[in-house]
C-alpha cells in the first residue's frame, strides 16, 4: 500500500462530511459541505496528493481547507515531525474543518481563517508543499512565492491541474479537473 492509500485508510472521508451526506461518502464525486463549497472527489484528491509527493517531516500549506479532509490527509502524510496549516475563507467551514481535524488527534495540523485578499499564508512561509483545492484563473504567483527553494505546489488552474516545482517554477500539466473558484 502506498502512502496516499494509507492516508485514505487512516482518514475516512465520511468523518469530514455533514451528517446528511455521510451515507454518500463512498461516492467518487464532489459532495456539498455547505457555504456553496464541496468535499472533493476522492480520486481527484488522491491524484493531487500523489503529484504533491508529500514526505514525513515537511511543512505543508493547504489552501481551501474546507471540511478539513485534505488537511487531515496531509497531516497523516507528514506525520508528527511535520506540520500542516489549512486556510479557509468561509468562516462556517473554518469552524467545521478545525473541529474535524482536531478529532483526528493530529495536533501538528490546524485550520485557520484565511485573510480576505491574501492568498495562502505568506507570514508562515516558506512551505515545502502547497496544495490548492480551488481553481484559479491563472497560476497564483503569490502561492509559488510561498514555496521553499525545492518546494512543490499542486493547483487547478483554468481547468488544468498544474504541478509547479522550484527552483525556477517548473510547470507541468496533469489532466483536466473542475473545482470551486479560488477567491
Amino acid at each position: 500500500m502506498d502512502a496516499v492509500d494509507a492516508a485514505f485508510d487512516a482518514t475516512p472521508r465520511r468523518d469530514f462530511l455533514p451528517r446528511g451526506v455521510r451515507r454518500r461518502a463512498s461516492y467518487d464525486g464532489p459532495l456539498p459541505i455547505g457555504a456553496g463549497q464541496t468535499n472533493s472527489q476522492p480520486r481527484t484528491v488522491a491524484d493531487m496528493l500523489r503529484l504533491l509527493d508529500v514526505r514525513a517531516g515537511q511543512r505543508v500549506l493547504d489552501v481551501g481547507a474546507g471540511s478539513g479532509w485534505t488537511t487531515a490527509l496531509l497531516a497523516h502524510l507528514v506525520g508528527p515531525t511535520g506540520s500542516v496549516v489549512g486556510v479557509e475563507l468561509e468562516p462556517s467551514l473554518v469552524s467545521l474543518g478545525a473541529a474535524h481535524v482536531t478529532a483526528t488527534h493530529r495536533p501538528w495540523a490546524s485550520i485557520r481563517q484565511a485573510v480576505p485578499g491574501v492568498l495562502g499564508d505568506p507570514a508562515g512561509a516558506p512551505y515545502d508543499r502547497v496544495l490548492v483545492s480551488a481553481e484559479a484563473d491563472e497560476l497564483p504567483q503569490e502561492l509559488v512565492d510561498q514555496l521553499t527553494d525545492d518546494g512543490v505546489l499542486v493547483a487547478p488552474v483554468a481547468g488544468t491541474m498544474l504541478r509547479v516545482v522550484n527552483p525556477g517554477a517548473q510547470v507541468s500539466e496533469h489532466g483536466y479537473y473542475r473545482f470551486v473558484p479560488l477567491r
